[in-house]
């Protein structure tokens, strides 16, 4: 029997499966989670030189392992993925007891592990391998995550950190490849949450000031459930909208305030080249066009004050972060700050969505603001521009008039 194609195989079911029972609510048990437990299962059974049926029965079981996830809740997803696994391998010629096996190893990775056999071992070893592994605290962050996505209510980083700690102190690795590939690396995750959480008990934090505006006089219950909430897609589609007309609102008074720019530009052209040379000549036309000439000149630097970009400090700091002063959307308030302080600012807002929901808010009022004064100065030139230059035409034709 073929059992290298035979796994691939089942890598090309278990990819579709994927996609065809897609679930947005599971950012962690998806199927790059699946991918890192393949190739850390492989690694494992490659350095014990399990035999070729040993060898389809574990990679198998990784590819099946967290697809009872799909589609259901997370409980009892180890039965629901023995199941899935069983009815893919009934339709195979596999050898007596190799179905069974398969669903033995997914079984045993119900927390908390008892694995029984070295396949079991292996299985068990690679679906938590993540905690000896330098990307950990990205990966916790993402379950953390994905368990408040579930619950539909936020978990404190330091209820999340103390579970976290709690597994790890309560983990070991099954197989001793594993126990020397990965124990440094997992104490030295697990002495940076101690650490952590060390910090976070000893420091106390000032009282955070209900910073963030309550629109339309939402009361504190309200504007909470507001923020913690799971997000639907119609409040997401809200904020993708408004921010995408606010743009495009500003385009056009660029737009606006460049024509205005260009027009007045070829008319003072005009003035200096032509009429006040000839002055001369015609002197009953120079008041008029000094009037025109003053005209263009109001006209283009309201124009120019409409489009001039004002720039903040560029920088924030720890503590503005801690109490969510400063928006992080709007890289003026972060582009003189270095790649990691401004990472740690972004990761601290992602984590808390209170904070994010409230720099959305923000961004889009202060869009508004700026649009607000744009437009008024766009207004108040258009207002001159036209006045003016109905005022410098009777002007004209008034000193004609007169000469004549």
């Amino acid at each position: 029997m073929n059992y290298e194609q035979l796994i691939q195989e089942v890598e090309k079911f278990i990819k579709r499966y994927f996609k065809t029972h897609h679930d947005d609510r599971y950012i962690y048990h998806n199927a790059a989670h699946t991918r890192d437990v393949v190739k850390a299962v492989t690694l494992l059974a490659d350095h014990y030189q399990l035999n070729e049926e040993d060898r389809f029965t574990v990679i198998t079981a990784a590819w099946f392992h967290d697809t009872g996830y799909l589609g259901a809740d997370a409980t009892n997803h180890e039965e629901r993925s023995a199941l899935i696994a069983a009815d893919y391998l009934k339709g195979l010629s596999l050898a007596s007891g190799v179905t069974r096996k398969v669903q033995d190893c997914i079984l045993a990775t119900r927390m908390p592990q008892h694995p029984e056999t070295l396949l079991e071992n292996i299985l068990c070893d690679a679906d938590l391998f993540h905690l000896g592994q330098d990307d950990f605290a990205p990966k916790s962050r993402l379950m953390r995550k994905e368990m408040e996505t579930l619950k539909y209510k936020r978990i404190k980083k330091s209820d999340w950190r103390r579970m976290t700690i709690q597994l790890m102190e309560n983990h070991q690795y099954h197989t001793e490849y594993a126990q020397l590939l990965l124990n440094t690396t997992k104490e030295r995750n697990l002495e940076k949450l101690r650490s952590k959480q060390k910090e976070a008990t000893v420091t106390v934090t000032p009282a955070m000031p209900n910073l963030l505006p309550q629109p339309g006089g939402v009361d504190d219950k309200t504007w909470k459930k507001i923020c913690t909430e799971k997000p639907t897609k119609g409040v997401e589609t809200m904020f993708r909208v408004t921010a995408s007309n606010h743009q495009r609102l500003s385009d056009m008074a660029d737009s606006k305030a460049n024509i205005m720019i260009s027009v007045n530009a070829i008319l003072i052209s005009l003035l200096l080249s032509l009429v006040l040379r000839r002055l001369d000549a015609h002197p009953q036309e120079g008041i008029p066009a000094i009037c025109l000439l003053i005209v263009s000149v109001i006209t283009m630097i309201f124009a120019i004050l409409a489009t001039r970009p004002n720039l903040p400090p560029g920088v924030f700091t720890r503590e503005d972060v801690d109490y969510r002063r400063v928006n992080l959307l709007f890289f003026g308030n972060f582009y003189k700050m270095s790649l990691d302080d401004y990472s740690r600012g972004m990761v601290s807002m992602m984590n808390d969505r209170d904070f994010l929901y409230g720099s959305l808010i923000r961004d889009l009022y202060y869009q508004g603001v700026v649009l607000g004064k744009k437009y008024h100065l766009l207004r108040t030139c258009y207002n001159v521009f036209m006045f003016g230059l109905v005022g410098s035409v009777l002007a004209f034709i008034l000193s004609a008039i007169i000469y004549a």
